[in-house]
C-alpha cells in the first residue's frame, strides 16, 4: 500500500515538473510606443512557432481611439459640405465636381494626395500618398420643376395630356414682355430680353402667351389639304410629281401659331430660376394631333447653375476644384 502511494506521488511530481519545464515562457511586454510601420513579434516557448501579432495590437489600440479618419459623410445642402470641408481640410484637401445633368455631385476629399511626383526609389514608400478615405459628398437636388419639364421635353403628348400638364405647371410659364413679343433687339431692352429675342431669331420662332397655349390644348384642330405640283428635272428631263401638304384651321385659313413659350424654373431645389425658351410643335399622326414641348438648350442653364454653386464652394473653402470624380 505504501508502494502504491509512493508511485502515484512520483507520477504527479513528474507531470508537474514536465509542465513547468515546457510551459514556462518569458513575460510578454506591450511596447511603450507602438509603431504601425513595423511588425510586432512575440517569442513562444521552445518547440513552438514565432507569430506576428501586429493585427492584434492595432485592434487593441483602435478599440478606444481610431488611428486615422475614414468614412464618407453625405449632406443635404451646399453650406453643410462647405462647413465640413473647412472643419477637416488640410494642405492636400481637394474638391471634385461632377457636372452630370441627371445626378450632379460635389465631393471633398480631406486626406487627398499631396502635390508632386512620386519617388519610386524611396525605400520607405511615397511620402506624398494619402489614404483618401475621409470624404464628404453633396448630391445636388434637382428641383421638382426641372424634373417635370425635362421629363416631357421632346415627348409626344395628346391634347388632353398637354392641357393637364400646362394647367399643373402654369406657374412656371412667363408671359413674354412687349419687347420680347416685338422681337427686336434694342439697347433699351433688358439683357435677358435680348437673349430670348436672339434665340427666337436663330430658330425662326415666335413667342406666345399662356392663354394661347391653353386654348390650343383644348380646341386645336388641324385640317390637311394636298396640292399637286408637277415639275421637270432640267438635267434628266424626267417629270417630278410632289404633293404639297398645308395645315389649315377649321375656317380654311393657314395655321399661324406661336411656336415658343418662356419658362422660368430653378435647376436645383431652392435655387434661382432660369429663363428658358420652350419650343412648341405639333405633328399630325393619322387622324389625331400630337404636341411636343422641347426645352431649348437646357444644358446652358444647368451649366450656369452648377458653375455658380461650384464657384461658391471653391471660394468659401479655398480648395482646388477638379471637374470629375476622385480615385476610388
Amino acid at each position: 500500500m505504501e508502494l502504491e502511494t509512493s508511485t502515484a506521488a512520483n507520477v504527479a511530481e513528474t507531470i508537474r515538473d514536465v509542465m513547468e519545464k515546457h510551459g514556462h515562457h518569458d513575460q510578454i511586454e506591450q511596447p511603450k510606443a507602438f509603431d504601425f510601420t513595423k511588425a510586432q513579434l512575440i517569442t513562444l516557448p521552445a518547440h513552438r512557432d514565432v507569430r506576428e501579432v501586429t493585427g492584434n495590437y492595432r485592434s487593441a489600440l483602435e478599440y478606444l481611439k481610431p488611428a486615422r479618419r475614414k468614412g464618407t459623410a453625405h449632406f443635404y445642402d451646399l453650406q453643410s459640405l462647405i462647413a465640413w470641408s473647412n472643419r477637416f481640410k488640410g494642405e492636400s484637401s481637394a474638391l471634385f465636381a461632377l457636372p452630370n445633368m441627371k445626378a450632379p455631385t460635389l465631393t471633398c476629399v480631406a486626406d487627398y494626395h499631396q502635390e508632386g511626383p512620386i519617388d519610386p526609389s524611396d525605400p520607405k514608400g511615397d511620402k506624398t500618398a494619402r489614404h483618401c478615405h475621409h470624404r464628404a459628398v453633396y448630391d445636388f437636388p434637382l428641383s421638382e420643376e426641372w424634373k417635370a419639364w425635362m421629363a416631357i421635353s421632346g415627348e409626344l403628348l395628346e391634347k388632353d395630356d398637354l392641357g393637364d400638364f400646362i394647367e399643373a405647371n402654369a406657374k412656371d410659364i412667363m408671359e413674354p414682355t412687349p419687347a420680347v413679343l416685338a422681337g427686336i433687339e434694342k439697347d433699351s431692352n433688358k439683357p435677358w430680353e435680348n437673349r430670348l429675342i436672339e434665340t427666337a431669331r436663330q430658330i425662326e420662332g415666335r413667342y406666345g402667351q399662356l392663354t394661347q397655349l391653353l386654348a390650343m390644348s383644348k380646341q386645336f384642330q388641324v385640317y390637311e389639304t394636298s396640292d399637286l405640283k408637277v415639275s421637270t428635272n432640267r438635267d434628266t428631263g424626267e417629270p417630278e410629281i410632289q404633293f404639297l401638304n398645308e395645315h389649315k384651321d377649321a375656317e380654311g385659313k393657314p395655321l399661324n401659331i406661336p411656336n415658343l413659350i418662356i419658362i422660368a424654373i430653378p435647376v436645383f431645389m431652392g435655387g434661382a430660376p432660369y429663363r428658358m425658351p420652350v419650343r412648341f410643335r405639333y405633328r399630325k399622326v393619322g387622324g389625331s394631333v400630337r404636341f411636343i414641348l422641347s426645352i431649348y438648350n437646357p444644358e446652358k442653364a444647368f451649366e450656369a447653375a452648377f458653375k455658380e454653386a461650384i464657384d461658391e464652394a471653391t471660394t468659401a473653402t479655398e480648395l482646388p476644384t477638379f471637374l470629375g470624380k476622385p480615385e476610388a
